[in-house]
């Protein structure tokens, strides 16, 4: 394992990435135009990512890639050529969310370094291993994680020998990442591609409590905390901010590398972070990291806080004394950012001008000269490269078949790409009348290739295999082989409360039991009650933090279920070592067939829930992998973000000014906030279960049962009322017994239409307020 400590800089644009640079990044991290999850940031082009990495490894820094949102089927076939351009570059890694691409990468692009975006969750012990076999050597950790919890995950993660990253400043969000649908579920904009719209940063109507910006909590900081991260064994501190820009950028990446570098020669914190507050702020916290989820991490200003603070500590009270402050502070802001252009303007990413030569005589090999520019130890002066190499074979005097001199420029002219302008291609040194065997050219411009990349092998471009779209099992022992029941699609249904299990009375779906977020330490109560239940299918959740992993543990490795649903990679991990068979939940994100692969193939998943994020036509391109079961849920609350801070002590008021084991386990409340749109939203905090956000509308789709059921093995109703807050749930079993007759329907029949119609019309009316944009929107 690394014992360095890595600073990793934001790079939203060019300037923001020198200055990076500049102010002494370890690492710097950017997004192309595609496949990255800050689409509000200006991005740089391929051409662009070239220069950077050659500018950047000049000053010993190096550059990952984003390409961390989730990835649709249709996608593959350019992100296989994105791939294959970049495994030809230097590029230092590739930060990744989706399943399916980690799967892509670690079959047909192992020379490409793999590291786990924020937005995969990455919150206990048991999703480091699952995360090393799907071949990321590095892992970020959750933004809501304490520092205890951090030292336990990293030191699992040494063990593995994968690297942790941890966030030490810029914006937080207030949800889980990775698990925030709020602008999804209603436009498309969703955060799981790049499209935040930023919802918790939003102005809404004034709530009990006097506060217009519930959901907005201030910026990240850990600065003063970096000896204990270092204790922890953190490898990476990194820095938010790819919508940021250069002057950002410079300021906080130089007020960490001064700190860093001041505590490692003096074992003290030598820097008061004051200018931090200079730049762009919400004001700062450093509360998740603590673990002190108090009401102070909520502020009312969503945009830049920094005039604020200057007001704050200069004490200024009058309207002169504000004056003052506000335009001193001005004037400080115009000082840094000439400063940093000052600093940047310098620093090139042009190509590297190349020039080729070819020369020759009879009986000698043919000679191919590149000149190019390298860098000198300066690293800023540019010095004269030559590469001089010969054929194999020796040319030979020829009256037919003579070297087609048009033919060598339009194999060589591929040098003006992304890393050269191809200033000069000279053939005048060939002889006329002379002749070598062509795969001579060919072996010459490998070699070239070769040594103008560092040495480093040229791989060739990797046309992605097409996938086989498998059948369903045409064997369904519960059915007893009965023809027209094998390609029928089964009802589950989802209960989180004992009480319901006397709906196992009236049906034969499929009972999947929602397992709470939070237990008590070593509580063996669901160990017991699913064991006198062996019908229910444990259903673990998405977040499962430090204690309440172990508890989950313990009731996967004591009950040991034949079957179990899981939204967490963690508890996914175990059951694959257990033998477990298991389903991933629909919080696992799934969009494409390569996440099912990979799944099954590294884990013998038995299963996926489609993510509820895609349209209809979006999950039609997707292949089942052979005797893989599929799932789709279609009733359910539609969650928005869940989150380890409270939503209630900025919205109705709560008397505990944080949050404690205690809230976790016995908080039982709701609420609603509405936006200044009118449109409300319900807060919902649930018995050991952690505060989340749900649309006022419920999930419920009818379509998809007519569009796409021969695709899908079974599809699920959310009987929990988990997010329903004050509203009048629908009689359960009348909700079972009307799905149950819509899956059995022959469509094809009159008859079979007008029941249909019947039984949409009971469903609508038992679900009155509900909406499956989504399954149009799609993403």
């Amino acid at each position: 394992m690394s014992s360095k400590i890595e600073l990793l800089a934001p790079g939203g644009d060019i300037d923001a990435i020198k200055a990076a640079i500049i102010a002494g990044a370890d690492a710097v991290y950017c997004g192309l135009d595609t496949f990255n999850a800050r689409n509000r940031a200006a991005n740089i082009s391929f051409d662009e990512l070239v220069g950077i990495i050659r500018l950047a490894h000049q000053y010993d820094c190096q550059i990952f890639l984003t390409l961390n949102i989730i990835i649709l089927e249709r996608e593959f076939k350019s992100l296989a050529k994105l791939l294959s351009k970049l495994v030809n570059t230097t590029l230092d890694g590739v930060i990744v969310q989706d399943i399916g691409l980690l799967y892509i990468l670690n079959k047909h692009f192992p020379t490409l370094d793999i590291h786990a975006s924020t937005q995969l969750t990455t919150h206990n012990i048991g999703q480091i291993p699952f995360l090393k076999r799907l071949g990321a050597s590095r892992v970020n950790l959750s933004r809501e994680m304490n520092l205890r919890e951090i030292t336990a995950v990293t030191k699992v993660a040494h063990e593995q020998n994968v690297l942790t990253e941890v966030f030490v400043h810029g914006s937080l969000c207030v949800a889980f990442s990775g698990l925030c649908y709020s602008t999804s579920a209603s436009v498309g904009n969703s955060g799981n591609r790049g499209r935040c719209s930023q919802a918790c940063r939003e102005e809404y109507e004034t709530t009990p409590t006097g506060n217009n910006f519930p959901l907005n909590i201030k910026d990240n900081s850990a600065f003063f905390d970096l000896p204990e991260l270092i204790d922890a064994g953190v490898h990476s501190f990194k820095v938010e901010g790819r919508i940021k820009g250069a002057s950002y950028v410079h300021t906080v990446i130089d007020s960490f590398r001064k700190q860093i570098d001041g505590f490692i020669a003096t074992g003290e914190l030598v820097e008061d972070g004051e200018r931090l507050y200079k730049v762009f702020n919400r004001d700062l916290t450093n509360a998740f990291l603590r673990g002190d989820l108090n009401q102070s991490m909520f502020i009312e200003n969503p945009r830049d806080n920094s005039k604020y603070h200057a007001i704050n500590q200069s004490d200024a009270i009058s309207v002169v004394q504000i004056q003052e402050v506000e335009q001193h502070l001005s004037a400080e802001k115009t000082q840094i950012n000439v400063s940093v252009n000052e600093k940047i303007k310098h620093l090139s990413i042009k190509k590297r001008p190349l020039a080729l030569t070819f020369t020759g005589e009879i009986g000698s090999p043919l000679t191919l000269t590149a000149i190019t520019e390298d860098y000198a130890a300066s690293k800023t002066t540019a010095e004269e490269k030559t590469i001089v190499i010969h054929s194999h074979n020796l040319l030979v005097a020829s009256d037919k078949n003579c070297i087609d001199k048009e033919a060598i420029k339009k194999r060589f002219k591929g040098f003006n790409n992304a890393h050269f302008n191809l200033t000069e291609l000279n053939l005048d040194g060939i002889p006329e009348g002379v002749n070598i065997p062509f795969k001579n050219l060919t072996a010459l411009k490998n070699e070239l290739s070769s040594l103008l990349n560092d040495n480093a092998p040229i791989h060739p471009e990797v046309i992605l295999p097409k996938l086989v779209r498998h059948p369903k099992k045409l064997i369904d022992e519960e059915a007893n082989n009965k023809p027209e029941t094998k390609t029928k699609a089964k009802l589950s249904i989802l209960i989180c409360d004992e009480s319901d299990i006397a709906l196992s009375q009236i049906t034969d779906a499929d009972i999947y039991f929602k397992l709470p977020d939070a237990y008590k330490r070593d509580c063996t109560k669901y160990v017991d009650f699913l064991n006198d239940n062996p019908r229910l299918i444990p259903w673990f959740p998405s977040v499962l933090i430090g204690k309440d992993f172990d508890v989950a543990l313990n009731i996967l490795e004591q009950v040991q279920p034949k079957l179990i649903v899981t939204n967490n990679t963690g508890i996914a991990n175990r059951a694959f070592e257990l033998g477990i068979k298991w389903i991933a939940g629909p919080f696992l994100n799934t969009t494409n067939s390569y996440a099912l692969l990979a799944m099954k193939e590294a884990f013998n998943c038995e299963g996926a829930f489609i993510s509820n994020e895609i349209n209809h036509q979006q999950m039609k391109t997707i292949a089942r992998p052979e005797n893989f079961k599929l799932f789709y849920s279609i009733y359910h609350p539609i969650l928005l973000m869940t989150s380890r801070q409270c939503f209630f002590q900025q919205s109705v008021g709560c008397e505990k000014p944080r949050i404690d084991n205690g809230c976790m386990l016995s908080c039982d409340k709701s609420t609603s906030i509405t936006n200044l749109k009118g449109v409300s939203f319900s807060i919902d905090k649930q018995k050991a279960g952690y505060p989340s956000i749900y649309n006022n509308d419920q999930f419920l789709n009818i379509e998809i049962i007519n569009d796409l059921a021969p695709l899908y093995d079974g599809f699920m109703i959310d009987l929990t009322n988990i997010g329903s807050g004050d509203k009048t749930s629908p009689d359960k079993a009348v909700l079972i017994k009307q799905f149950e007759q819509l899956l059995k329907l022959d469509k094809k029949t009159d008859d079979g239409s007008d029941k249909q119609l019947s039984i949409q019309t009971t469903l609508n009316e038992l679900v009155p307020e509900s909406t499956n944009v989504q399954y149009h929107n799609g993403l």
